[in-house]
């Protein structure tokens, strides 16, 4: 059996965001996954229906959560915009305050490729351009206004390898860690229609769906249909995630990439180089294409891009294969639509849930088999239903694959993360806690609280000590703010439908910091004459921590 890759050189995603055709955030995207539906729908907007995976808008955008001005907000591609919201949204769903990333080497990389809010500007002509143009248009600054927002001191850099930008920029925030480059990264692509140019752009080339959808590996394949929207990837290396307690949904342990070369058109892909990408993947992941139980397609659904991805995989995950253990294949674009330069990264985000849920949903539009692939020969089948992982009792492994159209090719290999023991015996919640809500404007604080009302609503099972602690030690604190003291859930409850509703409560603290930085809180006892007796004891007998502090303390006094 092949050794895996080392604790040192694996990766672990420790935080996902992202916002996708029917599914604003991950947990929208998995129900969207798991209950079979599409994103794909019909937009009016360019005056006319299109059928597209459309988000349901893409001018919203808070600039003054960035410190930007409306005016240059107005003047920045909208892909800067996104990425920036889901930058931060990545960082909080693992559990880090944003400060503590200010100033470190985080690498940011980031895949994009149209530039439609380019073409967009320029239709107004030379009154449309303002001294904000050039970082608003520039694409280098996709990844490079995140860097720059978060304080983040690393690798910046906005890729371009045709459709397989998104998971090559995976690759590389991988390769920055390993060598040392960056202590953590965010890898993330970005894909927005903005207007009509770019989907003409696919049509007149021939890659585009008549029927609007997406039939991977099915006899009626006849192209793909368009999708937007963008995911992040928050990266660490494995034993440093360990070490510090993070969530991890998967971890990456190889990938590679590579080009076809030359082929018989500039866009025609290669089955060897397919192949190839990986084969070498797997290799520097040490993991055999024997233990792979899945893979999630680059599948656009086209007449000669199946055929020869089907060719190369089939080459080398379906050979030697026993016919009751085909490998399992799928394609998130079924679900969402291409969405072109963010699509890799799309689909390594299915996956990375579908270990975590341990399940896989299934590829949606798969009816009768495409007669020029061959799935029983080359041991493939593909999953048309919600189920679980092929001999779930194996640690599970799954493979990615994205291809550019220019034959960039790139294939990752995640597995399961390894088995962390059990926690610690919950916390007796017999007192009331602060729950802190913070955020950069006063207006900012109901909507805050609404939010999170909402959140715990459809979660009963969350005690307000889990939510203090959370939001004290895991988010970032901004300079407006205010407690609730609850003991109970009806208690948080009610209390965050009169922040919602601007009810003033007695159990209500609210007031105004001069910085979002966590500091370290200590508790002086001066002997000044301010002090009374029995000071700290109901801290002494409430809070362990506390209590070993102050026995230190008293240790040392004699």
């Amino acid at each position: 059996m092949p050794t895996h890759q080392p604790a040192q050189h694996a990766v672990a995603v420790i935080g996902i965001s992202c916002r996708l055709p029917g599914a604003p955030d991950p947990e929208a995207f998995w129900t969207l996954l798991r209950e079979g539906r599409s994103g794909i729908g019909t937009s009016g907007r360019w005056g006319t229906p299109e059928r597209g995976g459309f988000l349901d808008a893409v001018d919203g955008f808070d600039a003054s959560y960035f410190g930007i001005s409306p005016r240059e907000a107005a003047a920045m591609d909208p892909r800067q915009r996104l990425v920036l919201e889901l930058g931060v949204e990545a960082v909080e769903d693992a559990g880090i305050p944003l400060a503590h990333l200010r100033g470190t080497d985080a690498g940011v990389f980031v895949g994009a490729i149209w530039d439609d809010y380019t073409t967009l500007t320029h239709t107004f002509g030379a009154d449309a351009i303002t001294r904000h143009t050039m970082t608003g248009l520039h694409r280098g600054i996709i990844a490079n206004r995140l860097s720059y927002a978060l304080g983040l001191r690393g690798p910046s850099l906005t890729v371009d390898t045709g459709q397989s930008s998104s998971l090559v920029a995976v690759h590389l925030a991988c390769e920055s860690l390993r060598k040392g480059e960056s202590t953590v990264a965010l890898a993330a692509g970005v894909n927005l229609m903005i207007v009509p140019d770019s989907t003409r752009t696919a049509a007149a080339f021939g890659g585009l769906s008549p029927d609007g959808q997406s039939y991977v590996f099915d006899a009626r394949a006849n192209g793909f249909v368009r999708g937007e929207g963008g995911c992040v990837v928050l990266l660490k290396p494995l034993a440093a995630a360990i070490a510090d307690g993070d969530p991890v949904y998967c971890v990456i342990r190889g990938s590679a990439v590579n080009n076809d070369g030359a082929t018989d058109g500039l866009t025609v892909p290669s089955a060897a180089a397919q192949a190839d990408v990986v084969r070498a993947a797997q290799r520097r992941a040490g993991v055999a294409a024997g233990e792979v139980q899945y893979i999630e397609l680059h599948g656009t659904g086209t007449v000669v891009g199946d055929p020869i991805e089907a060719s190369g995989l089939g080459s080398v995950i379906g050979s030697g294969r026993a016919p009751e253990r085909p490998m399992v294949v799928g394609s998130v674009k079924t679900n969402i639509g291409h969405l072109e330069g963010a699509a890799g990264i799309a689909g390594l985000v299915k996956t990375a849930l579908a270990i975590r849920h341990r399940e896989i949903p299934a590829s949606l539009n798969f009816r009768t088999p495409n007669p020029a692939i061959p799935l029983d020969e080359l041991g493939l089948t593909v999953r048309q239903k919600l189920g679980p992982w092929p001999d779930d009792t194996r640690p599970l492994h799954a493979g990615v694959s994205s291809f550019g159209m220019g034959g960039t090719n790139c294939h990752v290999v995640v597995s399961e993360p390894p088995t962390r023991p059990s926690s610690a015996p919950q916390a007796p919640t017999d007192h009331a806690v602060p729950v802190l809500i913070s955020g950069r404007t006063p207006r900012a604080l109901p909507a805050q609280a609404e939010r999170l009302r909402s959140y715990l609503t459809g979660r009963p099972d969350l005690r307000p000590i889990d939510v203090g602690f959370s939001l004290a030690a895991t988010r970032t604190v901004h300079e407006h703010r205010c407690f609730l003291l609850a003991a109970d859930r009806d208690a948080l409850l009610d209390g965050l439908d009169g922040v919602a509703d601007g009810r003033i409560d007695p159990a209500l603290i609210s007031g105004s910091g001069t910085t979002g930085e966590h500091r370290p809180l200590g508790f002086l006892f001066a002997g000044q004459g301010a002090q009374r007796v029995g000071m700290g004891r109901g801290l002494y007998e409430r809070f362990p921590v506390f209590a070993r502090a102050l026995d230190e303390v008293l240790e040392c006094l004699g």
